[in-house]
């Protein structure tokens, strides 16, 4: 192979490499019961204080389609945590805010993460 082919082809692969998407996340919520906004289930108001809240810091783009209560999952954990799922379609890609509460109801830790991809 002359210089030129080998620099096309390492060209190549670092583009098929760079345009593959990374592994999926994994669940942060795996085994936690949901609840969709349409069955009744209701959280503490601490938790949808906090929550109104934390959409309220999101850029505004973000903000708009986080507050459609369609879009949220209310999550219980068995022990007494609580948690609130929040997907996001932004430009193609679906992304999850997950707000994990301790059992006073208090947050004690946020993910974030893409979680797959959509056609518009």
């Amino acid at each position: 192979m002359n210089k030129f082919a080998s620099c096309f082809l390492l060209v190549v692969v670092l583009a098929l490499i760079a345009g593959c998407d990374p592994k999926p996340h994994p669940d942060p919520l795996a085994g936690w019961k949901k609840w969709g906004t349409d069955t009744g289930y209701h959280l503490d108001k601490a938790i949808t204080n906090d929550l109104q809240s934390y959409i309220s810091t999101l850029p505004p783009q973000e903000r708009e389609l986080a507050a459609f209560p369609y879009d949220q999952l209310f999550c219980e954990d068995g022990t007494g945590q609580h948690a609130v799922e929040i997907s996001i379609p932004l430009d193609g890609t679906w992304w999850k805010h997950v707000l994990i509460y301790d059992k006073t109801n208090k947050r004690m830790k946020t993910i974030k993460y893409r979680s797959g991809r959509y056609s518009s």
